[in-house]
């Protein structure tokens, strides 16, 4: 990883991009231990907060609908997801984890959780500070997510129409 020109320096926002996708292939290692892609982890993660809209999900991940189908497909023929017709709107699938699913999801994350604290404990001031570190992260993202939902341009663009 390129590391910024002077000790104590920042990060770019690129070498954030550089370390933020190799903790992600971690948390693709831990979650292997327990027979799940990146992909179904984030899923099964997802649904854990909650029954979820097949559409709604996709949209969450980022991913296609047809992406995501896949993904939920693979879990449901293992049991871990089921699929039902929404009462109110019988074109509407929703998705729930079954007690299987929530018990592979907590196997996986106590797996994900156990990678990262040794990782972490290389972190000269500790543990917890590397943790730490990502909670601001958390928070932009939720926000994120949710002023996409709401329909809010992304930062730094104008409205169309709007003068330059």
């Amino acid at each position: 990883m390129a590391k910024s020109s002077r000790p104590g320096d920042a990060l770019t926002a690129a070498q954030l991009g550089h370390v933020i996708a190799r903790l992600a292939r971690q948390v693709e290692v831990a979650a292997a231990t327990v027979d799940l892609t990146l992909s179904q982890y984030r899923a099964l993660a997802l649904l854990g907060e909650g029954r979820e809209a097949a559409s709604a999900l996709a949209e969450k991940l980022a991913v296609s609908r047809p992406s995501v189908t896949g993904v939920i497909d693979g879990l449901v023929a293992r049991e871990l997801v089921t699929r039902h017709h929404d009462e109110g709107d019988r074109r509407r699938i929703g998705l729930d984890l079954t007690s299987e699913g929530r018990r592979l999801l907590a196997t996986a994350d106590a797996e994900i959780e156990r990678r990262l604290r040794d990782i972490a404990s290389y972190q000269p001031d500790g543990a917890a500070a590397a943790f730490e570190g990502l909670e601001p992260w958390k928070d932009a993202l939720d926000r994120y997510r949710a002023a996409r939902r709401a329909g809010a341009p992304r930062a730094g663009t104008r409205p169309q129409g709007a003068a330059a």
